[in-house]
């Protein structure tokens, strides 16, 4: 019984102290000059544009690189044509391993003499395999070079959305441990708090 009186009592000192205090504060403010506030720095924040990053994606499937300069994010735009053109130049390569070999496998159906073709002691099944192998690494950088081509395409979509994206102080997450007055206990929670 005495302890709960207790607690009432240091609660409502508490309260009156917190009150008075409130009334002197106020008090002191009226009768003091009042202090010009300092402007806080404005963050320039960009309007939000729903279409930004649609545009940028159609920008790098017309050409290549162009959407990364809509985005401004210059410095991709070489990186994009390098591996582009990395692709390009082994499907061609490819390519014309591929039509020589099948040109000589060929010529050597049709019965022209052997020593006078480019691969003299190659036979027949090796000539075959030749042919499949070019084939194949030539399917397999035009895939490749498919696959740089969309994901140039994804990049310039993915950063014009995260350009759009709000960072600022009123977005921050700060976590805060509350103590129980009376024993100093720590009390575990969750709040969500934001302001306008």
């Amino acid at each position: 019984m005495k302890i709960k009186f207790f607690y009432i009592i240091f609660f409502v000192l508490l309260s009156i102290q917190n009150v008075l205090s409130q009334e002197n504060e106020e008090l002191k403010v009226i009768t003091e000059e009042v202090p010009v506030k300092k402007k806080k720095r404005e963050r320039k924040v960009r309007p939000y544009e729903p279409l930004a990053p649609a545009r940028a994606a159609f920008y790098s499937a017309v050409l290549p690189g162009l959407g990364q300069a809509y985005t401004k994010k210059y410095w991709k735009v070489p990186i994009v044509y390098a591996a582009l053109g990395t692709g390009i130049y082994f499907y061609i390569d490819n390519n014309k391993k591929y039509n020589r070999v099948r040109d000589i496998y060929k010529s050597r159906l049709a019965g022209v003499n052997p020593e006078t073709l480019e691969l003299p002691g190659a036979t027949n099944d090796q000539l075959i395999s030749l042919q499949e192998r070019f084939r194949r690494e030539k399917e397999l950088s035009l895939l490749i070079t498919v696959g740089v081509y969309l994901l140039n395409i994804v990049d310039a979509n993915v950063t014009a959305h995260l350009l759009q994206y709000n960072v600022t102080e009123d977005l921050s997450f700060k976590p805060k441990i509350n103590f129980n007055e009376f024993d100093t206990r720590p009390n575990y929670g969750v709040s969500l708090n934001y302001s306008f």
